[in-house]
């Protein structure tokens, strides 16, 4: 196993995460700190401007009209001091609507000698309009403006003006974004808190995960063990999942490495001896040759064993694997057909669905039918049946084969030992005895199974389940 990084991808993974939160921490709080600094503003304003109405209403009752039709207001009627008190940042001014030489017609003497200058506006008769402005210290206004019809023989219009000072107003916006700005700070530090808490927390079993990890690396546990998130678990279950895969292929291949040379062993100490015997018996060449001949025999047929046990272990569990079965057959049947010639044994393939497919390697389907159907015809006194069908349809279905022969079939007490290797019924048939076994064998390293009946015909069924596609 390739040698883990030290905590470089926990780190890294650790200031991604807190440098995403925090940025968007901060950037939240920004917004909200305008959104909330802008409300209340805004709500400031409004009632200031409310109350600038409520002073407007007031000079509007005390508005008069003398027999010239100029407007008069007493001062006197008005209740805030403010009104008199030069530049108090309370004044009020009555103008001729559409008359520039009436602009300030009348006015508070807070104003004392100023006059307020407003954007040319047109108002209808009553209605209420708010401005900002400046007064007359340079201090911002905020104005409110109603005009008022005189009727008589001739209508005029006043324009009434109410206006404060906002420098109150402003003053306390800056308290208000003081307070929120230390507020959100402080805010903001928690919140840091709590995602470095979080961070900390949540990244926990990613760390637990690192040391078992380094466990497996340095061979002190063989899984990944222990308890993880829900979140994590999948990762840690298939982790074990390639882990456990590839502790049984090195077992697997130990195995078959140690049996491919126990099974080697016999041939070549046999040929050695028989080197020994010829060298000191030299009319003996030609049992020499034919024992040299047997012994390789045995040995090829030992090594294409162990070859297609590796082969079939390899393609175990391959995505995508899917060979035809239909084919597969019509060539095995072509080929044992002119093997077995002389016996004249008929070989019948019933009708199958020209879909049927096994999910693993052509070579592993050729060895286990080919070796099944020449068992079967070395047996067979006149006829071989084979038939096949798909049980169920998509991802973990089977696929069925049964091969059926009119021999004198194997009585039941036997028919689990005839599936080791090595062992033969009747040694007058030719074969090695391990046919079977390597059928066995191969079907069971792809999940599947191999079970021996009694034929209709009397003989020998046996019946094969490998995994469909």
């Amino acid at each position: 196993m390739k040698h883990l990084p030290s905590r470089h991808w926990t780190r890294s993974l650790r200031f991604r995460l807190l440098a995403a939160t925090l940025t968007a921490l901060a950037v939240a709080l920004v917004l909200a700190g305008l959104l909330l600094s802008s409300l209340f503003r805004d709500h400031v304003l409004r009632q200031f401007s409310q109350t600038l109405t409520a002073q407007l209403d007031q000079i509007t009752a005390r508005l008069e009209f003398d027999t010239a039709g100029q407007p008069q207001i007493d001062p006197q009627t008005l209740s805030d001091p403010r009104w008199s008190r030069p530049y108090s940042g309370l004044y009020w001014q009555v103008d001729g609507a559409g008359q520039p030489q009436q602009r300030g017609a009348l006015r508070s003497r807070s104003l004392w000698d100023a006059a307020l200058t407003l954007p040319s506006d047109v108002l209808a008769d009553g209605e209420v309009h708010v401005h900002e402005g400046t007064g007359p210290d340079g201090a911002g206004l905020l104005l409110v403006e109603r005009t008022v019809t005189r009727d008589g023989a001739i209508a005029t219009h006043w324009r009434l003006i109410v206006a404060g000072d906002l420098r109150e107003t402003v003053a306390a916006v800056e308290r208000f974004n003081g307070i929120l700005a230390a507020s959100l700070a402080t805010l903001f530090v928690l919140l840091c808190a709590a995602a470095l808490a979080q961070v900390a927390i949540g990244l926990a079993p990613l760390r637990t995960l690192q040391r078992t990890l380094a466990g497996v690396h340095a061979g002190t546990s063989p899984r990944l063990d222990g308890r993880f998130p829900s979140e994590v678990q999948p990762l840690v279950d298939d982790f074990n999942a390639v882990l456990d895969r590839n502790a049984e292929v090195v077992v697997r291949a130990r195995t078959q490495a140690g049996n491919l040379a126990h099974a080697i062993k016999t041939p070549l100490a046999a040929m050695s001896q028989a080197a020994a015997v010829a060298l000191q018996r030299p009319d003996t060449g030609a049992e020499l040759a034919a024992l040299v001949e047997e012994q390789v025999g045995v040995a090829r047929r030992h090594v294409d064993w162990h070859l297609a046990r590796a082969r079939a272990a390899a393609a175990q569990g391959v995505p995508g694997a899917r060979v035809p079965l239909q084919p597969v057959i019509n060539g095995l049947l072509r080929v044992l057909e002119r093997v077995h010639a002389e016996r004249g044994i008929a070989l019948q393939c019933m009708p199958m669905a020209p879909d049927l497919a096994f999910a693993g390697e052509v070579q592993d389907l050729q060895e286990m039918l080919g070796n099944l159907l020449d068992n079967a015809c070395k047996w067979a006194r006149h006829e071989v049946h084979l038939s096949a069908a798909s049980l169920g349809s998509g991802p973990g279905s089977r696929l069925r084969v049964v091969i059926d022969d009119d021999g004198p079939g194997i009585e039941a007490h036997r028919r689990e030992s005839v599936m080791a290797r090595g062992a033969r019924l009747d040694e007058s048939v030719p074969g090695s005895g391990l046919g079977l076994a390597i059928v066995n064998e191969l079907v069971g390293l792809y999940g599947g199974s191999v079970r021996l009946q009694t034929a209709p015909t009397g003989g020998l069924r046996v019946e094969v389940e490998l995994p469909g596609v």
